[in-house]
């Protein structure tokens, strides 16, 4: 039986040229990249130019990466480095209900610290509205964390307006862009981005390693605490490796771009035609025009998501009901529950599909297919 992976939101594939860069690095470079010597000084340079690509890949300075151990690191490091930073003007930060848990539950652990956080509500489609963040942004408001595309549904928030209206402000502005990274064209000059969480292991690189981007002259206090690296924000010898695997996975995601979100998108379709063709009654969570390329969220309707999964999973086809952070959960989708309420049945009945690299058109085809065999059998009476 052909497995098909549909789930690379979650994490995907390391790419053939990521792990033969990775395995090179280390065969060849074990040196420290603190340390004076030649075995020292070629594995900086490793460190150095891929710090320069990823920053180039996102039009930064290569000062502005850090580099962290994933995304949730980097969102622990964005959120309560700069509350520390700036808790002398104000303690109130804004954030929303449909972050990523590396976000909300250190909200929460900020919460504990005395800090007060207002989480801004969404739209149907999974959106926030700009007019709300004005309405809660307060003199006190030291840091606003709206992610860029959201990893359960696809939507995506208007980053650039956030910016615009944070540019009058004191608040310092962070995306987790975990997400959106490699997909979407990010430039944080033009979206007015302070900070901005990224992970490797989205974009067909190594798991354990992701970078924290800091906009120069943003004062923020460290989480690991040793030696000087990373500009003194993030201790411990770097991950020579991995930072090599990561740098490769950006170029490989900058070159093949605009193919990837052309081909995802007609596949979103084909998933869509063909659920469609074998008459399966499902609705779209989110929106398709307002979403990441790789994403899409079905509801269908008179369907158990547990059931759904199991059966899915013994056809041979991997895909998820959201995060794969609470996959083990009972509690329903947070995202859903934000979208439309808790007595809705979308958050009993909703699937997330998600596509990425060795996918092929007649994968969605089966997949498809195999899901609306599925829907008929359970939604018999």
């Amino acid at each position: 039986m052909e497995r098909i992976y549909l789930d690379h939101a979650a994490t995907s594939p390391m790419h053939p040229k990521v792990v033969e860069a990775v395995v090179n690095v280390m065969n060849s470079n074990f040196g420290n990249p603190s340390s004076i010597h030649s075995f020292g000084r070629e594995a900086r340079q490793k460190v150095d130019e891929a710090r320069d690509v990823l920053a180039k890949s996102i039009d930064a300075k290569p000062n502005e990466i850090i580099f962290t151990s994933g995304g949730t690191e980097a969102d622990n490091l964005a959120l309560i480095g700069i509350a520390e930073a700036y808790k002398s003007k104000g303690k109130h930060i804004i954030s929303t209900e449909i972050e990523h848990h590396a976000v909300l539950n250190t909200c929460k652990e900020l919460e504990n610290r005395g800090y007060e956080v207002t989480y801004l509500p969404v739209d149907e489609t999974g959106k926030i509205s700009v007019e709300d963040l004005k309405k809660e942004l307060r003199d006190d408001t030291i840091l606003v964390s709206v992610m860029y595309g959201n990893n359960e549904v696809g939507t995506l928030q208007p980053i650039k307006e956030i910016g615009e209206v944070l540019a009058e402000h004191q608040a310092i502005f962070h995306t987790d862009a975990v997400q959106a990274y490699g997909l979407e064209k990010i430039n944080v000059n033009d979206a007015g981005i302070d900070l901005l969480s990224v992970s490797a292991h989205k974009i067909n690189g190594p798991k354990g390693i992701g970078f924290l981007y800091i906009r120069d002259g943003i004062k923020l206090l460290p989480r690991v605490f040793g030696g000087e690296q990373e500009r003194k924000r993030r201790a411990g010898t770097e991950n020579v490796a991995s930072i090599v695997g990561f740098k490769e996975a950006a170029i490989i995601c900058q070159q093949e771009m605009d193919v990837r979100r052309e081909k995802y998108r007609e596949w979103k379709n084909v998933l869509i035609k063909k659920l469609q063709e074998e008459e399966v009654i499902f609705s779209i969570n989110g929106s398709l025009e307002n979403s990441m390329p790789h994403v899409i969220n079905l509801s269908f309707p008179g369907t158990n998501v547990e059931a759904m999964l199991v059966n899915l999973d013994l056809a041979g086809i991997a895909v998820s009901s959201g995060s794969a952070c609470t996959a083990g959960s009972v509690d329903p989708s947070h995202v859903l529950v934000a979208m439309f309420g808790k007595d809705s049945e979308k958050i009993r009945n909703s699937i997330r599909f998600s596509f990425g690299l060795n996918n092929t058109t007649e994968q969605i085809e089966k997949a498809a297919f195999e899901t609306a065999k599925i829907v008929k059998r359970l939604t018999k009476k």
